[in-house]
């Protein structure tokens, strides 16, 4: 029996880093609050300083429905993205590098888990900030 227990025990120490590594919408939340400032989400989000971010997965850049964007999301390259949580990762890392001419004075989300955990908490909400399916 206490060897039952010592295997339960080890596997579940070994169990951790991977859900400690696993997408938390919560944790997202809370990183989310860096971005409130200026992007919204929900069902009664807004533009505001920045475009709403319902639905954002799946959204053509530079599309959200009654925003002003900057020129720099007019050009080619960047109309032509359609967002994904690949290069969202890439763009949230530094967004004025990737985007050069952005109004978003945000420097940047370095940790990796927070980035993950912030795009499991945007894909939270579809188009309309319902949650989503």
């Amino acid at each position: 029996m206490r060897n039952l227990i010592a295997l339960a025990a080890f596997s579940a120490l070994l169990a951790a880093p991977q859900l400690a590594s696993a997408q938390d919408a919560a944790a997202g939340q809370r990183v989310f609050a860096q971005c409130r400032a200026c992007h919204q989400v929900g069902e009664n989000a807004r533009n505001g300083v920045g475009p709403q971010l319902n639905g954002l997965f799946g959204r053509t850049a530079g599309t959200a429905p009654g925003y002003n964007y900057s020129d720099a999301y007019k050009r080619p390259e960047i109309t032509s993205k359609v967002w994904s949580p690949e290069n969202f990762t890439t763009y949230i890392r530094d967004p004025r590098g990737v985007t050069p001419g952005t109004r978003m004075v945000f420097a940047g989300l370095r940790n990796d888990q927070q980035i993950t955990d912030l795009i499991a908490y945007l894909r939270t909400f579809g188009p309309d900030g319902k949650p989503a399916q």
